[in-house]
């Protein structure tokens, strides 16, 4: 089934900017996207939208391609839970709570 809403903006900011920087990194190496599609073994339409910011492309791809330019460790930071900072405080606001509500006393004289 295909998503056919738009991504919100800032998604789709970060999408692109993710596009582009994917497209200097294989100029810098001076591949050609024939070239860098083959060694990723994905199509070269694939690796044209990558670099074009779209939203549809697989994350396998996208990693794969980030692998192959050897810009994964750059990736590795990506929802990080150290950096969560939201998460973070939410959790600490829930220390010392109970996930669940303590369970009543069980009557041993109930027959």
């Amino acid at each position: 089934m295909k998503h056919t809403d738009p991504a919100p903006f800032e998604v789709a900011e970060q999408i692109h900017e993710l596009g582009q920087r994917v497209r200097v990194a294989r100029l810098r190496r001076r591949l050609d996207q024939a070239e860098l599609a083959q060694a990723c073994h994905i199509a070269r339409t694939t690796l044209q939208r990558i670099e074009g910011g779209n939203p549809g492309v697989a994350v396998g791809s996208l990693y794969t391609v980030l692998w192959t330019l050897g810009l994964l460790p750059t990736a590795a930071g990506t929802a990080a839970p150290d950096a969560d900072e939201h998460g973070k405080t939410l959790e600490a606001a829930r220390q010392g709570q109970r996930a669940r509500p303590p369970r009543a006393p069980l009557d041993d004289n109930n027959f």
